[in-house]
């Protein structure tokens, strides 16, 4: 199926992911450090990675930052702790997804499988480009451009994005865009959605306007 790279400075959770993970055909590399993991990452095909936060030499945020130069492999963070800095920050520096320990392996490769078809239902699209005014989306490159000037987003930015541009005009509720979006039946809470959304507007700039919020629905883009 895939390969996925664990990194957590705990045995033990390494060896519980693992152990789900390989049950369903997965191929796994483990690394103990942020360090280690940045040298795994250029010198192999790596599908994904599931990294934790706390570890020696190079903590989990300053691995993902530094892998991003590199690479948009996809990304789900794991921490014990889940305060919304945490995940802004997390969502900052481009990862996917955010799961708070003690967290259900289940769930967790539900996660991943979620956001491999993602990508890969996202690589199998036609070339398309939208436009407003000087705002230029290229879905096939996954560029934003405003007035020319390319936009780094994190990856489930340009996916939240690129689902709304497919669907302006309407309304849609929290419910659907966490299923439709991170494609499964979301485990958590709204903040998740809304920080995405807070950090979207943030990169679009004056066009983050465009996504207008419903109050006590959801959201809906008026492209």
């Amino acid at each position: 199926m895939y390969k996925i790279l664990v990194v957590d400075d705990e045995e033990k959770i390494r060896n519980l992911i693992s152990k789900y993970a390989r049950f369903e055909n997965n191929e796994i590399i483990e690394s103990s450090n942020g360090m280690e993991a940045i040298v795994i990452a250029k010198n192999n095909d790596i599908d994904i990675i599931i990294m934790d936060v706390m570890m020696p030499e190079l903590d989990g945020f300053s691995t993902v930052r530094e892998i991003r130069k590199f690479s948009n492999v996809p990304v789900i963070m794991l921490s014990a702790r889940g305060e919304e800095y945490d995940r802004i920050h997390g969502f900052e520096v481009g990862v996917d997804d955010y799961v708070v320990k003690p967290f259900s392996p289940k769930e967790l490769m539900m996660r991943i499988d979620a956001i491999m078809k993602r990508k890969n239902n996202s690589e199998k699209l036609n070339h398309d480009i939208y436009f407003k005014d000087d705002l230029k989306v290229d879905f096939s490159a996954r560029k934003i451009f405003i007035e020319d000037q390319s936009i780094d987003v994190a990856p489930k930015e340009y996916e939240l994005l690129f689902y709304f541009i497919k669907n302006k005009g309407i309304a849609l509720s929290r419910e659907r865009i966490l299923s439709d979006v991170w494609g499964y039946n979301f485990f958590g809470d709204d903040r998740t959605l809304d920080t995405h959304i807070k950090l979207l507007r943030k990169h679009l700039n004056k066009y983050g306007s465009l996504i207008v919020t419903l109050r006590g629905t959801g959201y809906r883009f008026e492209g």
